[in-house]
């Protein structure tokens, strides 16, 4: 089993309120120097959250998370060397419209599948089904 940390991602377009939407999940196994991100924007449930979200902006935001996880550096981005630097720097605390929660742990076999996973459980919306 392969230990990860991760970080869910959150739209706090009031900061002051402390409300906030899960938009996406940032995913990191040292062990597999694994790194990666995933996101699910739901334009309706933001703008029926906060009317006049920036969705523009979040999506900016989220782009340069994914770059981060990559190491894409320049036009603003950290230069760090490591996935798990790089995932320090994403899970770090910011008082911006995008910010991470907590930091949690787990175990999996397959880190992109745990990604998926948590994206389905934390950030994509709930289907509603019938037995």
């Amino acid at each position: 089993m392969i230990p990860y940390q991760y970080v869910t991602l959150r739209v706090v377009p009031r900061v002051d309120r402390e409300e906030f939407i899960n938009v996406g999940v940032v995913l990191f196994a040292d062990a597999v120097d694994y790194l990666a991100a995933g996101f699910h924007l739901d334009a309706d449930r933001l703008r029926a959250f906060s009317p006049g979200v920036d969705l523009e902006a979040i999506a900016d935001s989220l782009t340069v998370v994914e770059d981060v996880c990559r190491g894409v550096t320049g036009r603003g981005r950290p230069s760090l060397s490591s996935p798990g630097r790089r995932f320090g720097w994403l899970a770090a605390p910011r008082s911006t419209m995008v910010q991470p929660g907590p930091r949690h742990g787990g175990l999996t076999d397959d880190p992109a599948a745990a990604l998926d996973q948590l994206l389905t459980c934390l950030v994509r919306p709930a289907t509603l089904g019938h037995a």
